[in-house]
């Protein structure tokens, strides 16, 4: 009986594991960061769709979640990786796919269609569930590489990065969170 119960959960983790890594396979807009490391990299400039409501991120994310996903239904656009996630502000952009770069895509209520340069950002992988602690905690890891490494400034605020979809288990799921650099000597 107990070892029926062990191969059932290793099937179950073997078959999340799958579905999680395989069969959802949206185009990436970037690398991922490995679960861990901290590393500058370059965010290619993109058109991103934006939600953005009142409050925090964690208080208002199904709300920003449906807005986006009703609007790239409603307009044919593909899912992408990653979804970005201001916390304080309550906001997600998805990123329109290659492919929907040239669609006439407009603005309306509680989605805006925005154009995002090139960025350079200090990242972290992170593994395991998509919480404030989680974000946070990642967070303070970024803060304190950026206090010992004086070629680069914080420009921006730290958001997050989300890789999966919600119904992937909370111990496979993929983000980052991203502070946005500058050299020094560029940084105004």
């Amino acid at each position: 009986m107990r070892r029926a119960f062990l191969i059932i959960i290793v099937a179950v983790l073997v078959i999340a594991f799958y579905v999680g890594t395989n069969m959802y396979a949206y185009e990436a807009a970037f690398k991922k960061a490995p679960v861990g490391d901290i590393e500058v990299k370059t965010i290619p400039g993109s058109m991103l769709l934006s939600a953005e409501k009142e409050g925090n991120y964690f208080d208002r994310d199904n709300e920003l979640f449906m807005s986006l996903f009703r609007y790239i239904q409603d307009n044919n656009v593909s899912m992408t990786v990653p979804v970005e996630a201001e916390i304080e502000k309550a906001q997600m952009r998805f990123y329109v796919g290659s492919k929907d770069q040239a669609k006439d895509l407009q603005n309306r209520p509680g989605v805006q269609v925005i154009s995002v340069p090139q960025r350079t950002v200090v990242s972290i992988g992170i593994r395991g569930s998509y919480s404030k602690s989680n974000f946070e905690e990642a967070k303070i890891k970024l803060e304190n590489w950026l206090k010992n490494n004086n070629d680069y400034k914080q420009t921006g605020v730290a958001y997050a990065v989300y890789w999966d979809a919600p119904f992937i288990p909370w111990f496979l799921k993929r983000s980052e969170v991203h502070i946005p650099i500058a050299a020094k000597d560029e940084a105004h």
